[in-house]
Formats: C-alpha cells, structure tokens, sequence
C-alpha cells in the first residue's frame, strides 16, 4: 500500500470524556465531530466525500482487560474513543483515512492512500453516476438505434469496474443498462433485468463524465455488432401484484403470549447487550461488515471476541470484454451496513420482533439514520433432542428454540439474508440465504453457450460463485488457543482387528499460520482447543468445533486478477496470528484492487498460532450454475457454517431445557391416528438369584 503522511491540524476544542462503551458504534454527535475535525484540516472552500466514518475498533491489549473488568466487577481504565474515516476530496482522485481521536478532539493521523488504492462506492455516488450514464449524449446516440417505443424508462446498473491490469488505474464504474416493460414504463417496480440492453457506458469519478461506450457481446464469440433495432421480449415480472397468488395456504401464526425470552439491554445511545438462554454478547454495526457480535460468552464462560462477516465475492464465468472484469466484492465495494434493508413486521422476521437501528453517514458526513436494520427474534428449530424408552413408552423431549439475529442486504439486483443463530445447547450458526435477481445480459436468439443459462428470450443469466469468508476470532475459556484438526483413518486388517472394520481418529496441531482446507474422504474436522483448560469428565481440551460444507473454490487462475483479489477464496480455512486491524480477508480496499493486502498474505507470514491469540477465516460458498428457476426472482439457496461445543461441557448443556408439552405448545388435532406401542421384553433377578424374562406389549 502507497501512502503519503499529511500532516494533522492542531487540537480543535478541549479533551473530553466519552461516556460511550468503548465497542458501541459512533452516535450521531461523534459522526459530526469527527467530520468537523477532519474538515479542519483543509481550507472551509474545501469539499470533501466522506465513505465511511465509523468506530475504529481499541486495541485488543485494551480491551481484554475492560471487558474482563465489565464481568467481575473490577475498576477498567477509561480507553480512547476514536473513529476511523475514509474520504476524498471532491471530484479528485485524492483519497485518503485518518484517525480521529474524539477524545483528545485531534486528528492523530491523516494519510493520502496511493494511486491504485480506491474507496468504495456509496448511494450518493451511485445515483450521479446512473444519471450521468443515461443523459450523455453517446449513449442517447447508441440507445437511438434501438429504435425503442416513445416514453420506455431505461435503467443504469453501475457495477465496480473490475481490474484486469489493461487501463484500469482511474476509478471508473461499469454501468449496464437496461429498460422497463415498454408497456408499463411508469411501474418503478417492473423487472427490468428482463430486458438488458447492449450498450454498456463507462463512467470516470473523478470527471463524472462517460469515458468509453462498451457493446457487449451477445452471440457465442467475443464479437461485437453496432446496435440494431430491439425486439422487445414479454415481461417477467415477480411482484405480487403481477401473479395469481393461490387461495388455498392457511395462516400459520408465530404468536408468543408471554413475550420473547431474550432481553436487550441499551447501553448509551447506541451500546446494545444481549442475553438469552446462558448467552451473552454485545451486538455492533458499521458500513462495512453489518452486524457485528463482540465478547460471546456461555453461562459467563468466554467463547468468542469477535465475529463478523469478513468478505465476499462473486466472480462470474463469462471470459469476455468488459464481463470478465466482474467479481463483486461487495462488503470491500459497498458495505452490508450501507446496503441494509429496513426490515417490516410481519415479513422478514415472524413472531415477537426486537428491531435495532443504526447511524451511519452520509457523503457529507452527516448521520445517516437508518432504521429497523437487524431483527431479533426466536424461532422453533425442530426437535433439540429426544428418547423414547421403548421399554415403558415413555418419550424425554425438548424443541430447540434458536434466537436469529437478522439482516438483510440488497445489492442492486441481488439480496443476502444472513444471520446469527443460537441454540440452548451452546451452539453458534451463521447462516447465509441467497436471492433476489440474477444478473442479466443479453443474448441472441438460437445462441447457446456454456457459461450461462437463457432464462427469458434474450436474456443470458451467467453463472457464477458466492464465496463468503467469516472472521472468528475466538476466545475459548480465554485467549491462548490453537486449531487442531482431527481425521478418520481406517485400521490396517491385524490379529488385532482381524475383520477390518476397526478404524481411529487422528489428531493434527497447526502450529503456523496458513491456508487449510476440509478433506471430507476422512472427515477432517477443525476444532479450536484451549489446552489449559481441560474437560472434568475425559480430561480433554475445552473446544469448539467447525463444521463447514465443501464448496468449489474460486474457479479462475491463480494468475487472474479475480484470484489474486480474492485472497481468501482459495482455502476452506485460513489462520493468522493476531494483529490490531486485520479485519477484511480481501483486504481493506477492494474497489478495483490488486491484491497482496488480505488474508493470504497474512497468512503467507507463517507466525507461530500454537497456543496463542489466533484469528480464523473460515470459508463457504455456492457454484451458481443457473436455472430457469431462478428467474424473474431467486428462490433461497442456503448455506451456514456451525460451531458446536467439544469437551467444553460435562453433559448435555440442553438438559435444563423444559419439555415439550401440549399445554405450553397447544398445538391443534387435524387427524386422530391409532395409538401403537412397541413390545419389548425385559428380564427379573429373583430372590434366588434366578433371571426370568417376560414379554410386554
């Protein structure tokens, strides 16, 4: 990373005291301080586009200790409240971060990033840069030859532009357009990825001006064509009000007459505790992750100090100029905080629902309130556990109740649900359920090719992938752990397992930072141990252990851009040492990147991670190969990533949970099936020692 020092303005005000906890997002008075602190630094007739101003995270050395403090009752040291900020100034290339102290009211640092380094985009950016794209009078000139009805809307995507290495130092963005049904041009809810369009503008942010006119290819080739008239296809439409819904689905109620069993505690102005069920957590937000869960805890012991998502990209398949520039990384890109939806009652989350609301900024570095971004609630997951003694009949049984903590995102055509699920057994999920709109372009009639699927005439749905990386950083009964990973090997035929049927588990230590990957031939399982703390029962480590589903890693070269942007796109598993600010597995910058600053490379250093504080990556993902299915709206494909406890506990730690009766549940009777019990037969020692058996039906 090129970065060149400009020198911070002196103090502004006083040093003041900041009664906020010290991992509670920024309030809206921290956004404006830290806005007007680095606005100091130049002069007034200086206009400058704030990307993000959020809580920079304290050191872990100080934190540990406070939070520590927080559980025992203990005195903590006040730690310093700072903010970090990205920004540039206005129509400039000049991108720069600082640090703000907000309680020394100082700007502690203040660098120009270097030429290849770019900000992400943000709503305000992206609604010039469609407006840009369709009054510029080359791309009115190409639409013209489309010939389209009078009065059609046309649409502007503006995608990243991508990186190739071919002329692409300036940050520019890709826009794809497309048009609304001609014959309802007014419905701002039409589908218009069911009619893309040719015709592709490039757009420079710092000229705001379109720089180059792409035709796409739309045949089997990398062949382009001068833009003829549009046949225009019949619409695709998913809204509602566009179908014959069915009439014969019954109400299914979620109704908690008592209330929902967690509880939420607000600290400050925008500090939130949650316990539920022996758990413990605080929950955060920013631009760029979303949600954000700090100091996990289980019935007081320590478990996790940090999770979020890290990072995600979607590279796509087709190899032609400008799609194979597209791989989305759309947390780096935009943010899951920025793209959060307002959620609604009674339709992203059932039952009784505990919302959250955010303060992000603006460009102008103004609060951004934004409301109703998680939802808190419980679900029934089915059953947690049970036995049925089939000797008495008499049947021992729990529901698993989980606690979801929801948001969703949408990215232009696209929509991520993810969560954060719990269970009463000291379980963690983290769930991930795609869908929204497929990204579209057009093909011609009696065209195939092997990179995507037609969904609709003229419209090619490319495939593509989806490969998240969530950042663990786990504290399993305290900080100093280590990974171990465990495999199932068959024994050798021998006097000793002379049927061959005898087979063992086999434990291996990771001892230096790297990438490791699942190999389901031997059901390679990753555990996170803390060896100074051993289960009472066996002796073993306390643990949690990971459970990953397989996935295709990134599909493209490791020569391609796409793989060297991506650095964690290429392992199931990676772990690192632990450094102040290491959050983002691509990197901290991922708007046409280049790579060398992500996870890979941290790992590529090869530190010691035996017994000490250690950071996980872990990865999972989808191969979309599309479908007519998938269109004009996705149905959810769903995938999740599981930490479920090891030696950790001395039983079952659902034990406690009540049974499942019908008085609490009342659930209602649609059929009345015949009572059957299972025969069994069971023996008796009498008074002389004699075994009788009897039958029992």
């Amino acid at each position: 990373m090129s970065t060149e020092q400009v020198s911070p303005a002196p103090s502004v005000g006083l040093a003041k005291r900041i009664s906020s906890h010290p991992l509670s997002p920024l309030t809206s008075s921290e956004i404006i301080n830290a806005a007007q602190l680095v606005q100091s630094l130049y002069p007034a007739c200086t206009s400058l586009h704030y990307k993000a101003i959020t809580l920079s995270e304290p050191p872990k050395a100080q934190l540990v200790p406070y939070l520590e403090a927080e559980h025992t009752g203990g005195r903590s040291s006040d730690i310093e409240r700072t903010a970090f900020v990205c920004y540039y100034i206005r129509n400039t290339d000049k991108f720069h971060e600082a640090i703000v102290s907000l309680s020394q009211q100082k700007v502690k640092s203040n660098l120009r990033l270097g030429p290849s380094i770019h900000g992400p985009g943000d709503a305000e950016e992206i609604l010039a840069i469609e407006k840009i794209a369709l009054e510029d009078e080359g791309v009115r000139a190409e639409i013209a030859k489309l010939q389209l009805p009078e009065g059609t809307a046309l649409i502007s995507d503006p995608w990243i532009y991508g990186s190739d290495g071919i002329n692409d130092e300036q940050r520019m963005y890709q826009c794809f357009l497309y048009m609304r049904d001609p014959h309802e041009p007014s419905k701002t809810d039409s589908n218009h990825y069911a009619f893309p369009l040719a015709i592709s503008p490039v757009v420079d942010t710092v000229g705001l001006k379109v720089i180059r006119i792409d035709l796409l290819p739309t045949g089997a080739d990398h062949s382009v064509k001068e833009p003829q008239p549009f046949e225009i296809p019949p619409p695709n439409e998913y809204d509602p009000e566009h179908q014959q819904v069915r009439t014969d689905l019954k109400p299914l109620n979620v109704v908690q007459p008592e209330g929902a069993s967690f509880k939420i505690t607000q600290v400050g102005q925008t500090g939130r505790v949650l316990e539920w069920q022996k758990w413990f957590f605080r929950v955060g937000f920013n631009q760029r992750e979303g949600t954000i869960l700090h100091d996990v805890r289980y019935e007081g012991r320590s478990v996790f100090y940090r999770m979020s998502l890290s990072d995600m990209v979607i590279p796509y398949a087709d190899p032609r100029h400008p799609f194979h520039k597209k791989a989305a990384f759309d947390l780096g890109d935009a943010g899951a905080g920025v793209m959060a939806n307002n959620l609604k009652l009674g339709c992203d989350c059932l039952g009784s629902i505990h919302y959250l609301d955010a303060v992000l900024n603006t460009g102008k570095g103004e609060p951004w309130h934004m409301e109703n971004v998680v939802c808190i609630h419980e679900q029934d997951a089915g059953i947690g556990w049970k036995h049925t003694n089939y000797r008495s009949g008499k049947a021992a049984l729990v529901r698993n109740r989980e606690l979801v903590v929801q948001s969703i995102i949408t990215v232009a055509n696209y929509e991520y649900i993810m969560a954060f699920i719990f269970n009463q057994a000291g379980e963690v999920k983290y769930e991930v359920r795609a869908t929204g709109i497929v990204s579209t372009q057009p093909i011609d009639d009696g065209v195939e090719v092997p990179w995507g699927t037609i969904v609709h005439p003229g419209v090619l749905a490319t495939h593509h992938q989806h490969i998240f990386s969530l950042r663990v950083d786990p504290a399993i009964d305290g900080h100093n752990n280590r990974l171990i990973y465990e495999e199932a090997h068959p024994m050798l035929r021998s006097d000793f397992n002379p049927h061959g049927v005898g087979y063992t588990v086999d434990q291996t230590l990771v001892e230096k930072s790297g990438g490791l990957d699942i190999d389901f031939e031997h059901n390679r399982t990753f555990k996170i141990q803390n060896p100074s703390v051993l289960n009472p029962v066996n002796g073993k480590p306390v643990s949690y252990k990971i459970h990953s589903p397989p996935f295709q890693k990134m599909l493209a070269d490791s020569d391609s851009f796409h793989f060297k942007r991506a650095e964690f796109a290429d392992h199931n598993i990676y772990v690192t040492k632990y450094h102040d600010g290491e959050l983002y597995a691509g990197g901290k910058y991922t708007n046409q990147s280049r790579g060398g600053d992500g996870v890979r490379s941290w790992a590529n250093r090869k530190e010691d991670v035996k017994d000490t504080d250690l950071v996980l990556f872990i990865q999972f993902g989808l191969q979309h190969v599309t479908r007519v299915e998938d269109f004009p709206v996705m149905p959810c494909e769903i995938i999740h990533v599981a930490f479920k406890p090891v030696n950790f506990f001395d039983k079952n730690p659902a034990l406690d949970v009540p049974p499942s009766k019908q008085e609490v549940n009342q659930s209602t009777l649609l059929s009345a099936p015949e009572q059957h019990h299972q025969p069994s037969v069971e023996a008796k020692v009498g008074e002389k020692g004699e075994v009788c058996c009897s039958s029992k039906l």
